[in-house]
């Protein structure tokens, strides 16, 4: 009798969930408020990590950026500065264990407890899997993956005291699907989106429902990491629109978010199609960049 009576809860809940979100098409979404609370953003000296730094500082958040490019974090700092926040450099390099330690430990010592952590930092290599060297496959998974449990390794216990806090897992669209020539690296985004997944899980398991996540999933951005992204169909984005649906998502308290929100439909095309059929649509797709494959530059 418990399975019924268990299975009949799920039922329910399956209904009442798409209800609400039936309403939330309608009514907007409380944001909740990030003023005052300490962000930390790794890959903060570019791209991405730049421009959410400056959305986090228009609205008065305390920030704590890490690059391994001094001269790009220090310049996202005075932008963040100028816009009225509090805004702290730290040249770190993500690939290294022991540096994220030891500037985690600094960070808390110094500044305090971080409450956001927004994990950014990546790296990526455009080539055929035969092309790429040991170490830029190592270096991916380093800064893509392993460096996501380092740093929330540093901050979370704080965050499992008070109950408070929000984990954000850029990944990608790749963490989804796949591409040829970024074999490396969309491994590491599918392991960040597990990542992701199974972290949320866990401190739902402990009873943590004040931590929050949230897993950013874009399609090419145009900020130079993989060099002359172009598709027929899929847009490029700019980095301020990817930062901005990064933000919403965050403010919503989105569990998933994916930029544009139309890769959710490739995901089931994914399930439904047959192979054949796949091939196909990523043929009319013509997703390509410029790679290196069997050891010469790609030509079209």
């Amino acid at each position: 009798m418990n399975i019924i009576f268990d299975l009949l809860q799920v039922v329910v809940i399956i209904i009442y969930s798409y209800l609400e979100a039936l309403v939330k098409l309608f009514i907007p979404v409380k944001r909740k408020s990030v003023s005052g609370e300490t962000v930390l953003i790794t890959g903060a000296g570019h791209g991405i990590g730049r421009v959410t730094a400056y959305e986090f500082a228009k609205r008065q958040s305390k920030l704590i950026l890490w690059d391994i490019n001094k001269h790009g974090v220090e310049e996202t700092a005075e932008g963040c500065k100028k816009l009225g926040a509090k805004a702290y450099s730290f040249v770190v390099d993500c690939s290294v264990k022991e540096e994220i330690y030891a500037a985690a430990e600094k960070v808390k010592r110094e500044i305090g407890d971080v409450t956001i952590l927004v994990n950014n930092a990546g790296v990526v290599a455009t080539a055929d899997l035969l092309s790429t060297k040991d170490e830029q496959i190592q270096k991916i998974f380093e800064v893509n993956i392993l460096a996501h449990h380092w740093t929330i390794k540093a901050f979370l216990p704080a965050m499992m005291e008070s109950n408070h806090g929000h984990i954000v897992t850029v990944a990608s669209a790749g963490g989804h699907v796949t591409v040829p020539f970024l074999v490396s690296y969309c491994s590491s985004k599918f392991a960040a989106v597990g990542f992701h997944k199974a972290l949320t899980q866990e401190l739902a398991a402990l009873g943590k429902d004040g931590i929050k996540t949230s897993c950013l999933c874009p399609v090419f951005i145009n900020t130079g990491f993989v060099k002359q992204p172009r598709s027929r169909l899929v847009p490029i984005l700019e980095p301020e629109k990817v930062a901005n649906a990064l933000m919403d998502g965050i403010l919503c308290n989105q569990k998933m978010i994916f930029v544009p929100p139309f890769v959710k439909f490739n995901l089931l095309l994914e399930r439904i199609l047959p192979e054949r059929a796949l091939v196909a649509l990523n043929k009319m797709l013509r997703i390509d960049f410029d790679a290196v494959v069997q050891g010469e530059k790609k030509k079209d």
